[in-house]
Order: C-alpha cells, then sequence, then structure tokens
C-alpha cells in the first residue's frame, strides 16, 4: 500500500475480488464434458496456447483450481477426458486448435500438457509417456520453438521421473546466452532457460545480469513487452517469474513486480478474466 501510494497510482483490486472474478470466469467456460472454452464468447477460439490446441485452457483451468483448492465444475468428466486423449504410443492429442496432433511439436506440448493436469489431479496416465519425449529428442528437438525447452524437465517431473543426463546436455546446448544472460535478446526465451534450471532445482547461468536486463526493461506503466504491439500480459509473466525466481527478496526485484502486479490488474476484464492489455 506504501509503495502505491507513494507513486500516485490507485487502491488495486482486492485479492478476493480477483479470485472470485476468476472463478465466475471458469464457470462459464466450463462445458459438461470437462472441458473448457478459451473465452465466455462461444466464437472466441483462443489464441497462443489455447489457440494452438483445446488441452491448454483444461491444463490450466486444472492447475489453478488445485492452486487454489477449489473443485473444478465438472471435475470427474475432466479427469475423463484427459485420460481418453492419451493414445497407446503414450502421447496426448488435441482435437480442436491448430496443431497437428502428429507432428513433433504437438506431441510434445500436448503430452506435456497432460501430464501436467493429471499431476494436479493426483492421477497418473493409463500409458507410459516418456517414449514421445525419447523420440523428440532424437533429432527434432533441434528444430522447435524454444519455449519447448522447459517443456521437457516439466513433463518428466509431472511424470515423477528425472530428465536423463543426456537429455539435459541436448537440450542445455539449444539455450545460448548473450552477455546479458538473455537467450535470442527475448524475454520469453529467456524465462524458458530460468524455468528450465528451477525445474531442476540448478542455478541458473548468468541470473545476476538477467536480473538487471529483466528491471531495465520494464516500460514507466509496470509492463514488459515481447515485441510492439502485442502480448504484454505474457512477457509480464515471464519477467516476473525470472525476478521472483532470481531476485528473490531484492527491494528493487519487489518494487518491480508491485508495479508489474498494478499493471495486470488494468487487464482485468468485466468477465473477470484478463486481456493481453488494460481495456
Amino acid at each position: 500500500r506504501t509503495y502505491y501510494s507513494a507513486h500516485n497510482l490507485p487502491e488495486p483490486a482486492k485479492p478476493d475480488e480477483v479470485l472470485t472474478g476468476v472463478r465466475i470466469f471458469f464457470e462459464k467456460t466450463a462445458l459438461p464434458d470437462g472441458s473448457f472454452r478459451p473465452g465466455i464468447d462461444p466464437d472466441y477460439k483462443g489464441f497462443s496456447d489455447t489457440g494452438y490446441s483445446d488441452l491448454a485452457a483444461i491444463t490450466y483451468a486444472v492447475v489453478l483450481h488445485k492452486t487454489f483448492g477449489w473443485k473444478l465444475p465438472h471435475e470427474a468428466q475432466t479427469l475423463n477426458l484427459l485420460l481418453a486423449r492419451q493414445r497407446e504410443d503414450g502421447a496426448f492429442v488435441n482435437v480442436q486448435g491448430s496443431g497437428d496432433p502428429a507432428t513433433s511439436q504437438a506431441r510434445l506440448y500436448n503430452t506435456a500438457q497432460g501430464l501436467v493436469a493429471l499431476r494436479a489431479l493426483a492421477v497418473k496416465p493409463r500409458h507410459d509417456p516418456l517414449p514421445v519425449f525419447t523420440a523428440v529428442l532424437k533429432e527434432d528437438y533441434k528444430k522447435l520453438p524454444l519455449y519447448t525447452t522447459s517443456f521437457f524437465p516439466l513433463a518428466y517431473l509431472a511424470y515423477g521421473q528425472p530428465l536423463p543426463t543426456e537429455e539435459d546436455k541436448k537440450i542445455r546446448e539449444l539455450m545460448v546466452q548473450a552477455d546479458d544472460g538473455y537467450v535470442r535478446n527475448h524475454i520469453a526465451s529467456t524465462f524458458h532457460l530460468v524455468h528450465y534450471y528451477r525445474l531442476l532445482n540448478d542455478e541458473t547461468p548468468k541470473a545476476e545480469t538477467i536480473v538487471t536486463r529483466v528491471l531495465r526493461d520494464q516500460k514507466p506503466d509496470g509492463s514488459w513487452q515481447l515485441h510492439q504491439p502485442s502480448w504484454d500480459v505474457h512477457a509480464g509473466f515471464d519477467a516476473v517469474f525470472c525476478l521472483k525466481q532470481l531476485g528473490a527478496d531484492r527491494k528493487d526485484c519487489r518494487e518491480a513486480i508491485d508495479k508489474a502486479a498494478h499493471w495486470a490488474l488494468q487487464c482485468r476484464s468485466a468477465d473477470g478474466g484478463f486481456g493481453h492489455f488494460p481495456g
């Protein structure tokens, strides 16, 4: 409160108000089969992750419900849907979205999402998913977007297995850092590097320089940007994760996170969800 008043910013919404809005949003997007629409408008097909795979909205809904101790609107159906989306070869598949479930990228993405959701529901998958990752790590992983790097340790941990040492080495070689610690001059790629090392409980290379760059790149209104003119909320999440994981409770990091939180609250919509920008 002192920080907000010192910067002449309005009082932010109270946590209970935010959580109530989010819960109402999920109730309105929940479908009887256990899935979730990416938005309240039935014609909205999603953007980014939710536009790529319908498993994204399901997984995020499950994670947030379990994080806050809420019961899913149709929990039994959600669990059955997730289990039914896994094929005998171990891969999970999307049935809606732009992702082609036969490609290595979609197999990696969908299987990681499925495992995370099942882990949150405390249920094991019906089939061993590890062959999916083994196949991708033979060669195709080199051609995938850098945001897929942290999917590997995330999926292995969700399945309760350590990431094999040789596979770990392969993935680390993809995440080439500049002198300022960033990967490809991009906060999202840098976030996945920080996420990767955090998942493995390992020290992040050039952590101090990453924090310095993230703090420097914050805009006066509290946001960050991936590239003009889109995805500010996404960039803000990536930046705040880096500051929280690498900056701990440093005063400058805490103030930057508070300022980012205030900006993010301006992105709340009347339906209780969030947009990429205010309004």
